[in-house]
């Protein structure tokens, strides 16, 4: 039985492949807070989001989570599971303003509602799951204004792709291997 991949599981792979690279070499990056990252790779995910549509989007993302775990050695450890879970609720947030918006959210309103959503699902978990501490909650608004931060940085850096990456771009650079 052979599988036929069609253009749309190219360009799914093609963009889960830069996620996955932006993935580890944000790893590779000091934080000063254990956890607190950029989030470079939602870049990708914001650009596939507003060309390829919300489904696109997710499979982008959660081959970043997977792929990306597994390559550098978090595959089910508790990093993993913040990981996934943020995604899942930046990809929830993503969702419901596409729905509400109407599609008429731009690159940073969409990197702001997944930054936070992702800050808020990781923080959640790690209270619930692994420090369930009040004295975490004081980090709280800190962590979400890093969010608020880190979401207009690659807002930014995705509105700046977007307009400089031209339409026909699609066909021409995902011809078969």
């Amino acid at each position: 039985m052979q599988i036929l991949a069609t253009r749309e599981d190219y360009r799914l792979a093609w963009l889960a492949a830069l996620a996955i690279t932006i993935h580890i070499a944000e790893s590779a990056l000091p934080s000063p807070l254990p956890g607190v990252k950029p989030g470079l790779a939602n870049v990708i995910t914001v650009i596939t989001l507003i060309r390829y549509g919300w489904g696109s989007a997710a499979w982008v993302s959660m081959l970043r989570v997977l792929a990306g775990s597994l390559l550098i050695g978090s595959f089910l450890s508790p990093t993993f599971l913040l990981s996934a879970t943020g995604a899942v609720c930046a990809l929830i947030a993503l969702g419901l303003g596409k729905q509400l918006s109407g599609g008429r959210l731009g690159p940073v309103g969409y990197s702001l509602l997944a930054a936070e959503a992702h800050m808020a699902g990781q923080f959640l978990t790690a209270y619930s799951l692994f420090i369930p501490h009040p004295e975490l909650l004081r980090i709280f608004p800190l962590l979400m204004g890093l969010a608020l931060l880190f979401g207009l940085v690659t807002g930014t850096i995705a509105h700046a792709v977007l307009t400089r990456l031209p339409a026909e771009l699609d066909d021409r650079s995902l011809s078969r291997p």
